[in-house]
């Protein structure tokens, strides 16, 4: 098949949809599709163009056989609501010549990421030129999360925009999400089911432990050489948060917790907090952690060692704000569970986050730092309990969060949607 991908995000960005879309393409390319990307230079999550990529121009370049087509975007120095509108929209106005011209290379199918919705009309557009079969896959429900964390205000304004979102999401072939009550969400938006279909994001699994002994054995390995690097004591506790520092995260309660630790007397197990990644919240991060000398940022690890890093923490941190939930399903979710080792996440019950971490780590409601205080003091005092949960996460991940598995579903999926006629 011909196979054309119109993602703002791609690789190589690490984290989020950017990690996901570039995998995504590299493995229907090795399966001898024809595939090309529309993208932007890698600017997340940092917000910054990356040096070596150029901002005001168009540029193509081959990677693991896939045409990568690249667009100029501006990029707001501080995001905001405004700011992120116009941030978008110069990705769909730069790349909207490129999709256009694509038809003429005739693509059987048209894959299109949101964020952002504004490329959707390029796509069905494109599409209806060259009669390929369309695709919307849903990382995030950008429209109800906009209005709901208050980057977006006023009732006409919602009910224009979300009237807007409905009419283009029933234009597509397939929508597809990538957890159980985002598919949910679709059905509510007037999608018909037979046109709505799972597609989560996946996890390396490769390497992950097969039973307990192996769990064990790689707790050793992989903590003895990634703390080395980083200079940390072996018999540390280390607390690990690795992603994007955005609005959505609800960092504010790692700090708050952290200075609870401060307070700790000095004979008790010590313990070793990493905050790792970019974005808006990063800089507020660091001055409330000013002082905390257990406290460590690092920038994002490299793509090829990032199983290793994750595998080195103890414990995962995963806030989020209780506005977010279940309009996004946190992609870092899926590296944290392949890790094997156990998740400590704010969500309110009954959230499909709360659903599956409560098999392989401990969720505590959204923004109270109290009740994540204490959840974390009782993971860091019971080493058992620890490495069960890590064991229940890996097996969660080998059996839902299969890389091969979930791209091979989603290939046949297409070869099913193209072959529909």
């Amino acid at each position: 098949m011909r196979i054309l991908i119109q993602s703002l995000n791609f690789y190589p960005e690490l984290t989020g949809i950017g990690k996901y879309s570039g995998e995504m393409a590299a493995y229907l390319a090795s399966r001898g599709h024809q595939v090309h990307v529309i993208t932007a230079p890698p600017y997340y999550p940092a917000w910054k163009i990356s040096p070596e990529y150029k901002k005001y121009f168009w540029s193509k370049e081959r990677w693991r056989n896939v045409l990568v087509l690249r667009c100029p975007i501006w990029v707001p120095e501080k995001p905001s609501g405004l700011t992120r509108i116009l941030h978008l929209a110069s990705f769909a106005l730069s790349s909207l010549p490129i999709a256009l011209f694509q038809a003429l290379w005739r693509p059987d199918i048209i894959v299109t990421i949101e964020p952002p919705l504004f490329t959707a009309p390029a796509a069905l557009l494109s599409a209806g030129l060259c009669g390929a079969k369309t695709v919307l896959h849903i990382q995030d429900y950008e429209v109800d999360a906009a209005f709901d964390l208050g980057l977006l205000r006023g009732q006409f304004l919602k009910k224009l925009v979300i009237n807007i979102e409905k009419l283009l999401l029933k234009q597509f072939d397939l929508v597809s999400t990538i957890s159980n009550r985002m598919v949910d969400r679709a059905l509510c938006k007037g999608i018909s089911a037979e046109k709505v279909y799972l597609f989560p994001n996946w996890a390396d699994t490769l390497a992950l432990p097969k039973n307990e002994s192996q769990s064990k054995e790689a707790l050793v390995d992989t903590k003895t050489a990634y703390r080395n690097k980083l200079g940390i004591p072996q018999d540390a506790i280390v607390i690990l948060y690795s992603g994007n520092m955005g609005a959505k995260q609800g960092l504010e309660i790692l700090s708050e917790v952290a200075r609870k630790f401060q307070q700790r007397e000095a004979a008790l197990t010590p313990i070793h907090f990493i905050f790792c990644g970019e974005g808006v919240s990063r800089k507020a991060l660091e001055q409330q952690c000013d002082q905390l000398k257990f406290v460590q940022f690092l920038d994002l690890q490299p793509s090829e060692s990032l199983g290793e890093f994750l595998a080195m923490a103890d414990i995962h941190l995963l806030p989020q704000r209780a506005d977010a939930a279940d309009l996004v399903m946190p992609s870092k979710l899926t590296g944290m569970l392949a890790s094997g080792r156990p998740v400590l996440a704010c969500a309110n019950a009954g959230t499909e986050l709360a659903n599956v971490v409560q098999h392989c780590g401990l969720v505590v409601p959204p923004e109270d730092p109290e009740a994540f205080y204490e959840a974390l003091s009782k993971l860091i005092a019971d080493s058992q309990l620890r490495q069960a949960l890590g064991l229940a996460g890996a097996e969660y991940a080998l059996n839902h969060l299969s890389q091969d598995r979930i791209l091979s579903n989603f290939e046949s999926k297409l070869i099913q949607l193209r072959n529909a006629g």
